[in-house]
């Protein structure tokens, strides 16, 4: 895609991203709840990829995606800033940094959607059992395959980032600028995805694990008769190969 259809696909997620974040802090019962969940997946997710995350290759970028793509913090400041620059972003950031802000803006805003209605059901305390069940009554198999691929996405999004000739230059010379737009907080994610992904040595080979591993875990979640999250142990695995 180019520039105007890539943002113009951001402004739409956007929109809805800061939809669907407006309704839950509306009533506090429904965002603690909201909160709740996401810590639980974060928490879920820190446990399977625990190797990723101890790994030195590995670890900022298996951070990268807990915290900055995944995670239980507020980020309506993010998007507030990010609605008001988005002039500003298609004149200043290349079509590879573009993709990867696009990538993420549509991951979170599907997550919010899925997560909705998960809150919804679950309450802000649940067990595991709880939400095994939750997650197997709300939204459809189809969701959850767009939102195991959309993190492919996005992971395919910042190694492409990663790829591009120069771009570490091209992000270190683009502080000050950024600073004067109103860029600060959205160039500090690109730069920090960049270091992350760049520092696996095999940044492919990382998002595949994920992805591998995500995708048996939701097949278990669909198998009445499993228990999902004993599916994977990281015991013994190896971990992604350090370049």
């Amino acid at each position: 895609m180019n520039k105007p259809e890539i943002i113009a696909r951001l402004r739409g997620d956007l929109e809805a991203v800061i939809a669907e974040r407006s309704k839950a802090k509306a009533d506090p019962a429904v965002n603690a709840a909201r909160i709740a969940l996401r810590e639980f997946q974060a928490q879920r997710m820190a446990r399977t990829h625990a190797d990723l995350l101890s790994d030195r290759a590995t670890g900022p970028a298996a951070r990268f995606f807990l915290s900055d793509l995944y995670g239980p913090h507020d980020l309506t400041r993010r998007d507030v800033d990010l609605e008001r620059v988005l002039p500003s972003m298609e004149r200043l950031l290349p079509v590879a940094a573009l993709e990867a802000v696009a990538e993420a803006v549509a991951l979170d805003a599907l997550s919010e959607k899925l997560d909705a209605g998960m809150a919804e059901r679950l309450g802000e305390e649940f067990t595991e059992d709880d939400y095994i069940a939750a997650y197997r009554k709300v939204g459809k198999r189809g969701d959850r395959e767009r939102q195991l691929a959309q993190v492919e996405s996005v992971g395919s999004a910042l190694c492409e980032l990663v790829r591009v000739p120069l771009i570490g230059s091209t992000l270190a010379m683009m502080r000050g600028p950024a600073k004067l737009a109103g860029l600060t907080e959205l160039h500090s994610f690109l730069e920090r995805g960049f270091k992350a992904f760049k520092g696996t040595g095999r940044p492919q080979d990382f998002v595949t694990t994920i992805i591998q591993r995500e995708r048996r875990i939701m097949d278990a979640l669909y198998d009445a008769g499993s228990k999902p999250f004993s599916v994977f142990s990281t015991s013994n695995q190896p971990c992604v190969e350090s370049a």
